[in-house]
């Protein structure tokens, strides 16, 4: 962490936790991130790229950890017996950020790798007035691969792969009720996931439904290289398009 970083913090939240973070100037208009981590649950705390994007944008940030329940509204035994991932970041992870930092929906922003990625996605087509900005780095969208390989923890969470492709981010897009904002970007190098984001694209452009991607750029694959790489463009997108919401409410 440079010496202009700001600074990660662990705290609990409803019972489990997350890590905040606060750049050394937060921006006037409260605007937070909240960050969806990825299967393996590897954090941003010294990841530089972002952490320069956060200083530079005044962003706040909160990460919560779920370990692996792919954001989704079932129940991840080994994250919590009684309430799903997506309803953890509705009634707590929101309700602390309210409570801490006065932030309240337009000013939040989604922000996701891989497993992350996709449920950055799936929570602001779902819930799109809450979460109209949404930035999704390498998602890891069509998971129900994952289960044919032999994914325990999602074959306690779903009865077969079909009723995971059901509960994908494509099949949550609403054709008259979107989020107003949504970029994602996948290596074209990564084997496992490019071909869902491109299916994605091809689905938002066919419902008229706009976006923002970049499904060309290439440098890493499927890990931190490539999400270090597409820092600047994911996080700028946010820190702009928080600032047009703000000022579409004014």
């Amino acid at each position: 962490m440079s010496p202009q970083s700001g600074k990660w913090t662990s705290v609990s939240v409803a019972g489990h936790v997350c890590h905040t973070y606060l750049p050394p100037q937060p921006g006037p208009h409260g605007y937070t991130v909240i960050y969806l981590h990825g299967v393996h649950l590897a954090q941003l705390h010294d990841k530089q790229p972002f952490l320069d994007q956060f200083d530079r944008h005044g962003l706040r940030v909160i990460a919560p950890v779920t370990q692996r329940s792919w954001w989704s509204d079932r129940i991840c035994a080994e994250f919590d017996p009684q309430i799903s991932a997506e309803q953890y970041v509705l009634d707590h992870v929101m309700t602390f950020i309210k409570e801490q930092w006065g932030c309240v929906p337009p000013q939040v922003g989604l922000l996701g790798t891989s497993m992350g990625g996709q449920g950055a996605l799936r929570l602001a087509y779902k819930y799109p007035n809450r979460f109209p900005v949404a930035a999704a780095i390498s998602p890891a969208i069509d998971y129900q691969q994952r289960l044919v390989q032999g994914d325990e923890t999602l074959s306690q969470m779903y009865r077969d792969a079909e009723e995971i492709r059901q509960d994908t981010a494509t099949l949550h897009i609403h054709p008259l009720n979107w989020p107003r904002h949504q970029f994602f970007c996948c290596d074209p190098m990564d084997r496992v996931w490019h071909e869902s984001a491109e299916r994605l694209r091809m689905k938002l452009a066919s419902l008229g439904v706009p976006y923002d991607a970049d499904l060309e750029t290439s440098g890493g694959g499927h890990d931190f290289a490539y999400y270090n790489l597409m820092a600047e463009a994911a996080v700028g997108f946010i820190a702009d398009r928080l600032d047009k919401e703000r000022r579409r409410v004014e």
